[in-house]
């Protein structure tokens, strides 16, 4: 569109006492943008530090409040209620108070309210209702201690912050985005919060992590008290039913379960995990089952879940709340102290009227007994004027009183000591006392009235002048009448580092075109070489001495006359090459042992020497660091006296992959061939098993296992008296809390167990050495009786327990070492009878010590059941004293039954 010469802008113009001024861009741009943000900052988003709430929250409470009968009040009421405070439309405010309402604290719900784990939406607001909760009326309201201000169109009052006498942002949490800056506070748990602000009360150090209502699992190593730069890692729980079904209950806080679900799926169809289906059972408690894929191993399945669904998520927290009307960025534990001491005010301040109120009711109830005892009310018959009738009571009362402004006051013994001077109102009160009061006017009990008002008074001062001890005892109040219920969700855990090469499923297949010098998943109908997933790297070595490592792709070109191609693992300190090479430059074959930990991505690196015409004459990739002996065979024209030799790679040192290594020989080689394989060179795997994560690593975390060496085996006891076999691969998962024993496999170790039979009702104890081969399958080796029971294990040589019988209502002690008590038998054997019953008791104690003649072996490393008791004198096998034998297997002791085993103390049976 064209516009006439004539047309001209017209910048927007504003009246000001009847003139128009001219206001530029600029101008609206700084004004208005300003005006909007500050708006957005201090009204919508970022929650007041006094009482933790956004205002919407606030004029939602404050509504309930005027509102609260003890029923219950249709939502869309408090909805209409509201929006006499809140500027806004029904729908916000409809959604916030759901959001109040989920979180189970503040008010007390009624129907369908959604679901924030599946994230349904509340039903209609006129199905649903709501109250404030008793836990609200006791710490948000109180209308003496309220700083007020009008609404938006003038016609009501609001509270400007509610009183708020608990840290209530930190157990809502809250999550906010404004014009600018944003904030993210954590939800935390109500007992914790209470107990930590008790100890900023008493000057201690505060820890407070977050809790989640969706529970599951937390690693709070990075968290940064919750303030900018922080973070932390919210996993799912996930539980193996069985070898084929992984189970998800807790889910991560964020993440809903239908996004949960699709983010499985998601990466099942990216090849990085295999399942079968996903079956969602979710209903009052959430139920995910997983099936997986045959010969899916369900331990790299839980990782692989974690490193490439939302099972793991990562939260960055911003602590952000609103102080003097300026946004101030903090940490939890100084936002806690700031909402402790603002506590503590109120407290105060709340005594300090109640204080004013007592004093006032003792001044009153103290003129009152006068006017009645001393019958003033019968000296104002005469007066005429209302000045006269107040003069004559005023008169007639400093006769018997005397006031702090008086000289003598604290002296004066027969006069009573009013708190106040006495003004015009206090003598119209009494004026207004009725003749029916004055009649049944009751000495006695005034007295006690007054005495109790100066018993609470003296109280409300004493508290007053140790304020910080009420403050205390008024945060343990809440934790005794409001704690049930509220124990912690989420689970503070240690994760460990999931690498997602070591976790990702074989979701591609590797190929190489060695002539050609291209590799890639996408070349089928060249050589097959490997498994892999398409997140890989891939090592390369050429025939020209090159190595390159490349990211796998459809098809890659790396260089033709391909020797050797695999994955490639990142810091992989074990897997060595044995390189033999010849030097373009002088001729001569060199050897080189080295590994390859860390490269630059399609970099080309010569470890077969850098000069032109450097070829390599043999090379192996050995992943446990094994040595080995090839045959050289020189070329039959040399001068070499000795043309065929024997070469052993176990003589050379392992170094960096841009050494030159050591001279093989100075004649042309014809070929060189193994001969043998040898062992590892760098040492047996030493392996730690950490009891936090349940994990095994070479980190060093955690309890040393011992040294382990290629076929090397580890044996775990359980809690429900079965055991497994298993191999060293860190990947896998142990449940701690099902452990009894976790440690390094030995085939002449023997089994140390006390049982409960379940099909006899006998106490049993066995004796048996591992007999099965199978890896990573458990076997029981209690018999199948439901009542049957494991009460002790230890694979100690011959561990001795001290154990109690019952016996008509007393328990009768005994002791006795397993190994003398029975042999070796096999591990299906039920063992030996040691009692006709159930053991109230066992525990292990440490056996006599004898003079060491140097030569016995220590215990076993592993022992999991703590420091031992130490023993009663050694009878050698005997009976240990007349009055209490030793139970045996002809000799069967009686006990009744108690209650469930503790690992490393005293145990009871059920």
């Amino acid at each position: 569109m064209s516009r006439s010469k004539k047309d001209t802008s017209v910048p927007p113009t504003v009246s000001q006492n009847g003139e128009d001024t001219v206001i530029t861009l600029s101008g609206m741009y700084q004004n208005y943008f300003l005006d909007y943000a500050s708006y957005v900052i201090l009204e919508r988003a970022v929650p007041a530090v006094e009482d933790g709430l956004k205002p919407v929250q606030r004029r939602i409470l404050h509504a309930m409040f005027e509102q609260h009968d003890g029923r219950y009040h249709k939502v869309a009421n408090l909805i209409g209620q509201t929006m006499q405070y809140h500027p806004h439309g029904d729908a916000a405010i409809g959604d916030a108070l759901v959001n109040m309402g989920q979180k189970d604290l503040l008010i007390d719900c009624q129907g369908n309210w959604g679901d924030y784990r599946t994230g349904d939406s509340a039903a209609a607001a006129r199905y649903i209702e709501a109250r404030l909760t008793k836990f609200a009326l006791d710490v948000a309201f109180n209308p003496d201690t309220t700083r007020w201000q009008l609404s938006y169109d003038g016609r009501k009052r609001e509270p400007v912050t509610l009183p708020m006498k608990f840290p209530l942002v930190l157990a809502h949490g809250v999550e906010g985005i404004a014009v600018g800056l944003s904030t993210k506070i954590l939800p935390h748990n109500f007992i914790e919060i209470i107990k930590a602000s008790i100890a900023a009360l008493k000057g201690r150090k505060i820890d407070l992590y977050p809790d989640f209502p969706t529970g599951g699992l937390i690693d709070v190593a990075n968290y940064n008290y919750g303030g900018r730069g922080g973070k932390v890692r919210v996993r799912a729980r996930i539980r193996e039913i069985d070898k084929k079904t992984l189970q998800i209950t807790e889910i991560p806080y964020g993440v809903y379960v239908n996004d949960l679900i699709d983010s499985i799926l998601k990466a099942n169809d990216k090849g990085q995990i295999k399942i079968k289906k996903v079956i969602d059972k979710t209903a009052a408690e959430v139920d995910i089952e997983i099936e997986l894929q045959p010969g899916v191993s369900p331990d790299v399945t839980v990782d692989a879940l974690y490193a490439f669904s939302s099972c793991e998520v990562n939260i960055s927290p911003n602590c952000c709340v609103i102080v003097d009307n300026k946004p101030l960025f903090t940490d939890v534990n100084e936002l806690l102290r700031i909402s402790t001491e603002n506590t503590k005010d109120l407290l105060r301040l709340e005594l300090e009227i109640l204080q004013h109120d007592l004093e006032e009711k003792l001044h009153f109830a103290s003129l009152e007994k006068i006017f009645i005892e001393k019958r003033i009310y019968r000296d104002i018959e005469e007066c005429e004027t209302w000045e006269a009738v107040l003069e004559t009571i005023d008169a007639g009362l400093k006769k018997y009183v005397t006031t702090p402004q008086e000289p003598g006051y604290a002296k004066e013994p027969k006069k009573v000591k009013l708190l106040r001077e006495i003004t015009s109102d206090d003598l119209a009160r009494l004026t207004e006392i009725r003749i029916k009061r004055i009649s049944k006017f009751n000495s006695f009990k005034a007295d006690e009235e007054i005495a109790k008002l100066n018993e609470h008074l003296a109280e409300t001062l004493h508290h007053l002048a140790h304020l910080t001890e009420y403050a205390i005892s008024y945060f343990e109040r809440l934790l005794e009448k409001y704690s049930k219920g509220q124990e912690r969700k989420t689970e503070i855990a240690v994760f460990d580092e999931i690498r997602a090469t070591e976790v990702v499923a074989n979701n591609a297949r590797l190929y190489v075109d060695r002539a050609g010098g291209f590799i890639g998943a996408g070349l089928k109908k060249d050589e097959f070489v490997q498994d892999c997933s398409d997140i890989d790297d891939i090592i390369v070595f050429r025939r020209d001495g090159v190595m390159k490592i490349v990211r796998i792709d459809e098809k890659v070109f790396v260089g033709k006359d391909i020797l050797h191609i695999a994955v490639w693992k990142k810091n992989d300190e074990r897997t060595t090459y044995n390189l033999a090479y010849v030097d373009g430059a002088s001729g001569r074959s060199m050897v080189k042992r080295f590994n390859v930990t860390a490269i630059t991505r399609d970099k080309e690196y010569p470890v077969g020497g850098d000069s032109k015409g450097s070829r390599i004459h043999y090379l192996t990739a050995n992943p446990n660091g094994e040595s080995e002996v090839v045959t050289v065979t020189l070329s039959p024209g040399c001068t070499a006296k000795i043309k065929v030799f024997d070469y052993d790679f176990g003589e050379l040192g392992i170094k960096g992959r841009d050494s030159q290594g050591n001279i093989l020989t100075k004649y042309p080689v014809k070929n060189i061939r193994q001969k043998e394989v040898g062992k590892s060179t760098i040492g047996a795997l030493r392996l730690w098993y950490d009891d936090i994560t349940g994990r095994l690593n070479t980190q060093e975390r955690g309890r040393l296992l011992g040294e382990f060496d290629t076929g090397d085996m580890i044996l775990v006891l359980y809690q429900d008296g079965s055991y497994e076999l298993t191999d060293t691969d860190v990947l896998q998962r142990f449940e701690p809390k099902e452990i009894l024993h976790l440690g390094k496999f030995h085939p002449e170790q023997v089994v140390n167990a006390v049982h409960f039979d379940g099909h006899k009702g006998w106490t049993m104890v066995k004796r048996f050495q591992i007999e099965t081969s199978k890896l990573k399958e458990r076997f029981s080796y209690l018999t199948d009786h439901p009542k049957s029971k494991l009460l002790f294990a230890s694979v100690k040589p011959n561990p001795r327990i001290k154990y109690a019988i019952r016996v008509k209502g007393k328990a009768m002690p005994g002791e006795i070492s397993l190994g003398d008590f029975m042999d070796v038998k096999g591990w299906k054997a039920v063992g030996n009878k040691l009692s006709d019953a159930l053991l109230s008791s066992v525990r292990e104690i440490e056996t006599e010590i004898k003079p060491s003649s140097g030569t016995e072996e220590p215990p076993l490393q592993g022992d999991l059941f703590g420091t031992p008791e130490p023993a009663t004198p050694a009878h050698k096998g005997k009976t240990p004293a007349a009055k209490d034998p030793a139970p045996t297997a002809d000799n069967p002791a009686q006990e009744d039954v108690k209650k469930t085993y503790k690992a490393g103390d005293t145990i009871e049976f059920d």
